[in-house]
């Protein structure tokens, strides 16, 4: 049944998905911080691995099944983005503590303030009358990060991988893809902020204009007869 009562169900199956999401961010905390996973075959890095790459798969999941199933609604345009930075944010403060050697808290503190860079900016964009839509190079971002916080996370046990014809260097690449991201993040914030800033610059234009039409009508209207 669609509906109680007459009134829309705001949960469906994309909103369940996203608020697996949610609930996947204090488990993927707890793995990390928690001494009851370690384990000399790396079991700890590998559960952590597997739910946050799960976790990240749903990011573009419930958004497919969400416009497939004609299920867009408000709670999960709401739900979406809040679950995205807190499984980002939650990753890269646990892994600060996890390691260290590798994220260093000034880069959290960059990937962390990136975000709410962006969510300010869209809310004031949504203030104004207009939006600003994910870019390529954000959605580019996101896939790095995913990247970069699962090599780190397996650089905590391993180095290299040794396949007897093949090294997998796991720790160069955690060190390359953290460093990377960061560049990523940074132009991809002002990437965003360059948008907003011409549409708003095109949002005063367009207000001054409307301005100066409004008191030219006005001088109009009241000037004396001849």
């Amino acid at each position: 049944m669609g509906s109680y009562l007459g009134w829309p169900r705001p949960v469906n199956l994309p909103n369940y998905i996203t608020t697996a999401r949610i609930f996947s961010v204090p488990l993927l905390i707890w793995i990390l911080s928690s001494s009851r996973f370690h384990g000399v075959h790396g079991e700890q890095e590998l559960l952590a691995s597997a739910v946050f790459i799960l976790a990240s798969v749903t990011d573009g999941l419930d958004g497919f099944l969400a416009r497939r199933r004609g299920q867009v609604t408000t709670l999960g345009m709401l739900l979406d983005p809040l679950a995205d930075k807190l499984l980002i944010a939650g990753a890269f403060i646990s892994l600060v503590q996890f390691a260290p050697q590798i994220v260093s808290a000034w880069i959290a503190v960059i990937i962390i303030g990136r975000e709410f860079l962006v969510t300010g900016l869209r809310s004031i964009a949504a203030q104004e009358g207009f939006t600003i839509q994910a870019s390529d190079v954000g959605k580019f971002k996101m896939v790095v990060q995913i990247v970069s916080v699962v090599a780190v996370i397996l650089a905590h046990h391993w180095t290299i991988w040794d396949f007897k014809y093949f090294i997998f260097p796991v720790h160069v690449i955690a060190v390359t893809a953290v460093w990377f991201m960061v560049a990523v993040s940074l132009f991809s914030a002002g990437d965003y902020f360059w948008a907003f800033w011409s549409k708003i610059d095109k949002q005063a234009e367009r207000r001054r204009r409307r301005r100066v039409f409004v008191m030219k009508r006005s001088r109009k209207r009241d000037a004396p007869a001849t």
